[in-house]
C-alpha cells in the first residue's frame, strides 16, 4: 500500500522554468501511478483521494505556468485531467460522506436513521467503483493518456509547440525568477477575490477557494527553493479549512438530494435532514473566524522575496 508524501518535485533554483515544469508533472505523475491500484476499492479512500490531488496538481501547474506553456497544448492535457479527475469525483463524494459524514456525526446527531443512510450511501459507491473508478482505469482513454502524457513532458514537448517570443522566453527563464513573479501574481488573485468578498454568496466563495488552492499548489511547488515556504502555507490553513467545509456542505446537500430522490423511510430523510443541518452549523460557526484566517493569510511573510531563503542557488 503506498504511503502519503508531502515531498515536493525536487526542482532547483538552476532550472530553466522548462526543464522545473518537467520535473514537477514527472513527480506528481510518479506519484499518481502509485495510487492506481489502491483506488480501484473504497477499502482504503486515500487510493482515490490522492490520485484525484495528483490530478489536480498537474493541471494547477498548466495553469500557473500559463504564461510559458503554448494555450495549444496546455488546453488538451487540461481537459484530459480535468475529465479524469471527474471520473473519480462521485466516488470521492461518496467516501467522505460516508467517512466524515454520516459515520462522524452517527454517535452524536441524537436521530434515527443512520443506518439505513449509510446502507444506502454504501449501496451506491459499491456501483460507483464498479461502474465508473474501475471503467475509467482500465478504459482506452486512460491508457492513451498514460502514454502520450508521460511521453509529453519528458520531451519537453511544448517547446516545440511554436511558442511565443514571450512563452518561449518565460521557458528559458531561471526557475528563481519566474517562481517569484508567479507567487505574486496568484496571492493577488487571492487578494483581488478575497478582499471585498461576499461571505454569503456560494459563487464568489468558490472562487476565492479556488485560487487559494492555486496558491497553495504553487507554494508547494517551489518549496525545495525558499526556506519558509511550509510557515507561510500552515498560515492558509484556517482559510483553507473553512472553505473546504463550504465546499463539504455543498456537495453533501447534492449528493443527498441525488441519493434519496426515491427514498420513502421517514428515519433515513430525518437524519439525512439532520446532517445536512449538522454540518452547516459547522460551517456558519467557522465561518464567523473568516476575519482572524484572512488577517493570518494577508500578514504571513513572503519567504520568496527573503534572500536568505534561497536553499538550493547555483553552486
Amino acid at each position: 500500500m503506498p504511503s502519503k508524501s508531502k515531498t515536493p518535485a525536487p526542482v532547483t533554483a538552476e532550472q530553466t522554468v522548462s526543464d522545473a515544469f518537467a520535473t514537477i508533472m514527472r513527480h506528481n505523475f510518479a506519484y499518481l501511478l502509485t495510487w492506481e491500484e489502491t483506488a480501484r476499492s473504497w477499502e482504503n479512500i486515500e487510493g482515490v483521494h490522492q490520485f484525484r490531488v495528483s490530478l489536480r496538481r498537474m493541471r494547477s501547474a498548466l495553469s500557473l505556468f500559463r504564461v510559458a506553456i503554448p494555450k495549444s497544448v496546455r488546453k488538451y492535457w487540461s481537459d484530459e485531467l480535468r475529465w479524469a479527475a471527474g471520473e473519480f469525483s462521485l466516488a470521492r463524494d461518496l467516501d467522505v460522506l460516508i467517512s466524515e459524514g454520516v459515520g462522524a456525526v452517527a454517535q452524536d446527531l441524537p436521530l434515527p436513521g443512520g443506518r439505513a443512510l449509510l446502507d444506502v450511501a454504501n449501496a451506491r459507491r459499491a456501483e460507483v467503483y464498479e461502474h465508473q473508478v474501475r471503467v475509467m482505469l482500465d478504459s482506452d482513454r486512460y491508457r492513451r493518456f498514460k502514454e502520450e502524457f508521460a511521453v509529453w513532458f519528458e520531451s519537453k514537448q511544448w517547446e516545440q509547440a511554436e511558442p511565443s517570443k514571450k512563452e518561449a522566453k518565460a521557458l528559458s527563464k531561471s526557475l528563481l525568477a519566474f517562481s517569484r513573479s508567479l507567487m505574486d501574481r496568484q496571492e493577488r488573485k487571492v487578494l483581488g477575490v478575497g478582499s471585498n468578498v461576499d461571505r454569503h454568496s456560494a459563487v464568489e466563495m468558490h472562487s476565492l477557494r479556488i485560487e487559494c488552492k492555486k496558491l497553495r499548489y504553487a507554494a508547494e511547488f517551489f518549496r525545495p527553493l525558499f526556506t519558509g515556504m511550509d510557515d507561510f502555507i500552515s498560515h492558509m490553513k484556517g482559510l483553507q479549512d473553512l472553505l473546504g467545509l463550504m465546499n463539504d456542505v455543498a456537495v453533501t446537500q447534492k449528493l443527498l438530494d441525488d441519493l434519496l430522490k426515491d427514498e420513502t423511510d421517514h428515519e433515513t430523510l430525518i437524519f439525512a435532514g439532520g446532517l445536512i443541518g449538522w454540518r452547516t452549523c459547522d460551517y456558519h460557526h467557522m465561518l464567523t473566524r473568516f476575519d482572524s484566517f484572512w488577517e493570518e493569510l494577508i500578514e504571513a511573510k513572503h519567504p520568496w522575496w527573503k534572500k536568505s531563503a534561497v536553499i538550493r542557488a547555483a553552486s
